[in-house]
């Protein structure tokens, strides 16, 4: 009876060695090896020089989709398997779907293809808008990937590390609340733990977007990483006008409040007052014309049977995710010079690879880009 319950033991001890478990919280080494594991996509970005991943085994990659998005699965020996997600490629329709950035509410549908109707919900929040280019992603690139998520689940692997670089990072703060909100839904299993890094990504929506995420994912489950001398994670465009504000807000007061002054200073501060206020709303509504209706007019080319959605009136992208600040410094401008012609510079893997441990790969290929 003892040997029975020592060998018991043992088995439990070499199943809890070989088995981890997630853990909150930013972990350089997590994040480096998702790092090398971004790095093999072959995106615009690869360098057949970068370090291959040391503890994970691609398994599955999936066909081009979309607007030329596609994602790979990863698993180790630990239980834990890694989403990862294209950033944007040499081909033309990866970078109209950059600038396809127009609003849409986090909620809604979606008809992508014409058997294609996509109903999401990214935020519980009503007031919370995405950018419409990297959505169409979400949806096209979610499909593909919950069978596999749930194929895993059934065999007891429910744990997912979720990271994209450049392009890949917006997505994969998108694809994190869509997966989330479904778990909320009961239409995933709600077991299922996702853990995110979100590596040089642009912004992906609105500030009310941002609020829900962080909140749902606060307590270290998603990350935002930035190297500050990178210019990506700048954008998108963002504009914030008087209507971009909670409810309650004294912009409303305004013009109330103009009225009862006497007519001179009425004349002048109002006056002003639009002069300050119309040109943010002018510039909203060319960005949605000409980054929005435009360029939509145009994706049924790439996506037979896609339908524009009615647009979010706004433009104000901000910054979402814990951020994990790489911070650029001397040293690291010795290797990374600003130099106009190098515009992809400090947005390599390289250069996040430097700033984040010091490791310093294939010089040669950097200055020659």
């Amino acid at each position: 009876m003892s040997r029975l319950i020592i060998t018991a033991l043992i088995l439990i001890l070499c199943q809890n060695v070989n088995s981890q478990s997630l853990v909150a919280g930013f972990d350089s080494d997590e994040y480096f090896e998702l790092l090398k594991i971004s790095s093999q996509q072959g995106d615009s970005l690869y360098n057949p020089d970068l370090p291959l991943p040391e503890s994970h085994t691609r398994t599955y990659r999936s066909p081009v989709m979309g607007l030329d998005n596609r994602w790979e699965l990863w698993e180790s020996k630990d239980s834990i398997a890694v989403i990862s997600i294209r950033g944007t490629t040499k081909n033309q329709l990866s970078w109209v779907e950059n600038f396809f950035s127009a609003m849409v509410p986090a909620t809604g549908k979606l008809k992508l293809a014409a058997d294609f109707e996509f109903d999401y919900q990214l935020a519980q929040d009503k007031d919370a808008a995405v950018h419409i280019g990297w959505l169409t992603a979400v949806g096209f690139l979610g499909r593909d990937m919950l069978p596999k998520i749930d194929s895993l689940a059934a065999i007891g692997i429910k744990e997912f590390l979720i990271v994209g670089h450049s392009q890949g990072g917006s997505i994969s703060i998108l694809l994190t609340s869509y997966f989330e909100n479904l778990k909320l839904k009961g239409d995933l299993d709600p077991t299922i733990k996702f853990k995110t890094y979100s590596s040089a990504g642009p912004k992906p929506g609105n500030l009310f977007f941002a609020y829900d995420f962080e909140e749902m994912t606060q307590n270290g489950w998603a990350f935002n990483v930035v190297n500050t001398a990178d210019w990506v994670p700048e954008g998108p465009f963002s504009i914030q006008t008087t209507e971009d504000f909670n409810a309650s807000n004294p912009f409303k007061l305004v013009k109330g409040g103009l009225k009862t002054l006497p007519f001179k200073e009425r004349i002048v501060l109002s006056k002003i007052y639009k002069n300050l206020e119309n040109p943010p709303k002018k510039a909203n509504k060319a960005y949605q014309k000409y980054l929005g209706k435009m360029i939509g007019n145009h994706i049924q080319e790439a996506l037979p049977g896609f339908e524009m959605p009615e647009l979010y009136n706004s433009n104000n992208y901000v910054r979402t995710g814990t951020q994990v600040i790489l911070h650029a410094n001397d040293e690291y401008y010795k290797l990374f010079p600003e130099n106009p012609e190098m515009i992809w510079n400090h947005h390599m893997y390289e250069a996040y690879y430097f700033l984040l441990n010091g490791t310093v790969i294939s010089m040669d290929k950097i200055k020659s880009n």
